[in-house]
């Protein structure tokens, strides 16, 4: 015997199956949605708007409000570049060779943020020192 959840076999999602296949955005927002552990219902309410309408944005073509994308981006936990499928865009990279106290921050990023907060206010007394010194 098949063991049944709201319906539908074990497994199989809940809800009417597709007619269609999701957009890209539709996936996208799926996936964010799933990993922020948010059901339909759940993002609706913080979205202020209905469940037939957050199901509506993951199945058809949709035309967001550029408030409402950013709603839905920041509740989502991602950035709207992601959910439109645009790749991450990457920072300028520097010409010519990096500087040594750059290499050193980029190290002093990758620590523990008390660890950074350490060193910021160490740099941020010397640079005050230096600058009052110099005046």
């Amino acid at each position: 015997m098949t063991r049944m959840t709201h319906g539908y076999p074990l497994g199989m999602a809940a809800g009417r199956p597709a007619k269609q296949p999701r957009t890209l955005f539709g996936q996208r927002m799926v996936q964010a949605r799933e990993q922020a552990g948010l059901t339909q219902a759940q993002l609706a309410t913080r979205m202020g708007v209905t469940q037939p309408v957050v199901a509506y944005w993951e199945r058809e073509p949709v035309a967001l409000r550029m408030e409402q994308l950013a709603a839905l981006a920041d509740t989502l936990g991602v950035t709207a570049d992601y959910l439109l499928g645009r790749p991450n865009p990457q920072p300028p990279t520097p010409k010519g060779p990096t500087g040594k106290v750059r290499q050193v921050f980029e190290r002093v990023n990758q620590l523990p943020r008390h660890q950074q907060n350490k060193v910021v206010e160490f740099v941020e007394a010397y640079v005050n020192q230096y600058a009052s010194k110099a005046s």
